[in-house]
């Protein structure tokens, strides 16, 4: 039996750079995983569409698809439109084996990730006791979203920065500008801001308005290694439960 294609669901944007990023990504998970077939759709703003993703594949004769979310916390799109749209595609494709695949955070790659690009942008791990992190996130309404956020804070805390701090580009306070004041107001010299968001786009564009007065500011995750191998774990975790019942039935 061929193996699942990976279907990763980004949610799509007017920015251009998103949807290159999010494609540069997968095409790093396809050279780590030679044969797996992966495809890309989108929720809005951008094409391919998930549920014209779903229908080309189920006309192709794919028996089964992970749908993998590429978000860092299980805030409303997982848990609400990514179901929904996996949903309605399983009633009009019954032909179509569909699975939802956990969300990538929290992980111990992503924040491998997260820290890989600090590095690149010119702090060294030497630095780290005497800089203050900005944990830049989008934002979220989501409760469970944002305690997931400040956990990374406290894991990040514990690798050696002199202090870590969340922030948040919209829905949820503080501002990015406001932590890196506070930063400075508690007598951290020097202060590094890390977007904690996947592709580039409107509010990673505010994220790096707020570090205006930081000093360092890193670049998004986009098509990291680590971020790659971690979707491949994601898929593999996903696939457990249908090889397990294959191997029941056999």
């Amino acid at each position: 039996m061929s193996a699942p294609v990976l279907l990763v669901i980004a949610h799509g944007s007017r920015d251009p750079r998103h949807a290159a990023t999010v494609h540069a990504l997968t095409a790093r998970v396809r050279s780590l995983r030679p044969g797996l077939r992966v495809e890309t759709g989108f929720l809005e703003f951008n094409a391919p569409s998930v549920p014209r993703v779903l229908e080309r594949l189920a006309a192709e004769g794919a028996g089964e698809v992970v749908a993998l979310p590429l978000l860092l916390t299980r805030a409303f799109h997982a848990k609400s439109d990514i179901p929904s749209v996996l949903h309605g595609a399983r009633a009009r494709l019954p032909q179509l084996r569909i699975s939802q695949a956990e969300v990538l955070g929290p992980s111990p790659l992503l924040n491998a990730a997260l820290e890989q690009r600090l590095y690149e942008a010119g702090v060294s791990p030497a630095d780290k006791r005497s800089t203050g992190l900005v944990l830049a996130s989008a934002g979220s309404t989501d409760p469970e979203a944002i305690a997931v956020i400040a956990e990374i804070a406290r894991e990040l805390r514990h690798t050696g920065w002199c202090a870590v701090r969340p922030a948040f580009a919209s829905a949820s306070l503080p501002r990015t500008a406001d932590v890196v004041r506070a930063l400075r107001a508690d007598g951290v010299r020097r202060v590094a801001v890390a977007p904690y968001v996947i592709a580039p786009g409107r509010l990673p564009d505010r994220i790096a308005a707020g570090a205006a007065e930081a000093d360092v500011l890193s670049g998004v995750l986009g098509p990291s290694p680590v971020l790659a191998r971690l979707l491949l774990n994601r898929y593999n975790e996903a696939c457990v439960p249908s090889a397990r019942m294959t191997s029941l039935s056999a």
